[in-house]
């Protein structure tokens, strides 16, 4: 299940005074940008491979193969058998069509699985698209989600509360579904897909010490990696199969790793340890958006101190710090922001995390920005575009492109500012969806910059 994502930016408040009879210079520019440019996409990018040893992918492959997210043991291995067919129902969006199409193509090329797209009824896995609001009545966390045995929404409303629904009495998987908004931003309904789909054929749980998945509750990664696909590679490879424990799998995963990924035969994997549930709970309590400001703050803090005593470094610390930053954006401006500078230095330390290192400049640019510091903000976001460009976040890559534009502006690059943010809004169009959320996005992005308007933001 791909939980409600956190805000990609949290709003700053005072964090520069503007004199009273500033006029805000930006309110022209808005205005002529009367209509937005084409949405732009990702084009094809050339297969990777998983950086991590096999010694480490093991122990994440068994962790994401037997549990589920609530920690619940799953006890046999369970797959589609022979060719996988997937079809979309329900009102699907426009970009849904050609974004399945190139993931399956992924599938096809990276993991090796057989997947096909139909219009079949008979389908191994059907896509539902429908309104965000009639998917989360029935279950208000959660983005989308996928569910076995199963290929209608009206299956899934009258089996939602038996064991038909439950994936750990299952033997083989023979019907999925998964469910998707269809009324959402572009890149939220791809990266639904993403995640769903990577669960309907294969792992079950997320682990938030991965750095490199988006197996990860952390939401930092949108589309699958290459650490992704060798899972699913490994999880249709044939010393696998239907049935087998745990026990079984451990046995076959060495030798199996090492014929799809000889590269990771190699020293210097490191074991890590099992995140604690008390961690979990935590992280989970601190992105609870029913909770009050207060609750949260000192459930993230709670997380950093937890983690700090475990001694954990990578993704789990950095993004305890990383949320305790975002949480205290507004209450106390001065802690959020050595919490996102305590984030990106730990985050610095890997080149598995320079995407979240990519997430942490913008919440830094926005500190820079609104403190009128143009070459400070450039050098940040300068380094996180081609970041995100590469994992293919639009949303991320638009927003760093708004403020690369007001930097360029506040150092007198005027005619270079007004074509980075009018290409900005190209992939806002992808990230945010509707024309008011782009606009909403470069308003916010706009009233940082001390010389146009009053302070608040990011």
């Amino acid at each position: 299940m791909r939980l409600l994502m956190v805000p990609l930016v949290a709003f700053l408040a005072s964090c520069t005074p503007i004199p009273n009879n500033t006029i805000p210079a930006r309110a022209a520019n808005l205005a002529t940008v009367s209509a937005l440019p084409p949405m732009k996409t990702f084009a094809n990018r050339a297969p990777a491979i998983a950086s991590r040893p096999n010694s480490e992918i093991a122990q994440d492959f068994l962790d994401l193969a037997f549990r589920m997210e609530s920690g619940r043991a799953i006890p046999v291995m369970t797959r589609f058998d022979g060719p996988i067919s997937v079809r979309a129902t329900g009102a699907t969006p426009a970009s849904l069509g050609p974004d399945l199409r190139r993931l399956l193509g992924r599938i096809r090329s990276e993991a090796g699985i057989d997947i096909f797209y139909t219009t079949s009824e008979s389908a191994s896995i059907t896509i539902h698209a429908l309104p965000r609001a009639e998917l989360q009545r029935a279950v208000p966390s959660a983005a989308c989600f996928v569910v076995p045995r199963v290929s209608s929404w009206e299956e899934f409303k009258s089996a939602r509360r038996s064991p038909q629904v439950d994936w750990t009495t299952l033997n083989r998987r023979d019907r999925v579904a998964i469910f998707v908004p269809s009324d959402t931003s572009p890149q939220e309904l791809r990266d639904c897909l993403h995640e769903e789909l990577a669960q309907a054929l294969g792992p079950l749980n997320d682990l938030y010490r991965l750095p490199d998945s988006v197996f990860n509750d952390d939401n930092i990664h949108a589309v699958l990696t290459p650490f992704d696909m060798l899972i699913l590679r490994a999880y249709y490879a044939p010393e696998l199969s239907n049935g087998m424990t745990r026990g079984n799998s451990a046995v076959q995963l060495p030798r199996l790793l090492s014929r799809i990924n000889p590269a990771g035969d190699r020293s210097g994997g490191r074991p890590s340890n099992d995140t604690s549930r008390d961690w979990i709970e935590a992280m989970e309590a601190a992105l609870a958006n029913g909770a009050s400001p207060a609750k949260r703050r000192a459930s993230a803090a709670t997380a950093v101190g937890l983690a700090r005593a475990f001694g954990w470094d990578g993704s789990r610390r950095g993004f305890a710090h990383f949320a305790f930053g975002r949480l205290q954006v507004g209450n106390q401006p001065e802690v959020a922001l050595a919490s996102f500078q305590a984030a990106n230095n730990i985050y610095a330390q890997s080149s598995n995390t320079r995407l979240h290192s990519a997430h942490v400049a913008v919440q830094l640019a926005a500190f820079s920005l609104s403190s009128g510091d143009g070459l400070l903000t450039l050098e940040l976001v300068n380094r996180a575009i081609p970041v995100a460009t590469h994992h293919e976040n639009a949303a991320l890559l638009a927003t760093l492109m708004m403020f690369r534009a007001e930097a360029l502006e506040l150092t007198g690059r005027i005619d270079e500012a007004r074509q980075v943010r009018l290409d900005s809004l190209g992939w806002a169009r992808y990230g945010f969806g509707s024309e008011r959320n782009v606009r909403a996005r470069l308003r916010e992005v706009q009233e940082l910059n001390p010389f146009n308007g009053a302070a608040s933001g990011l």
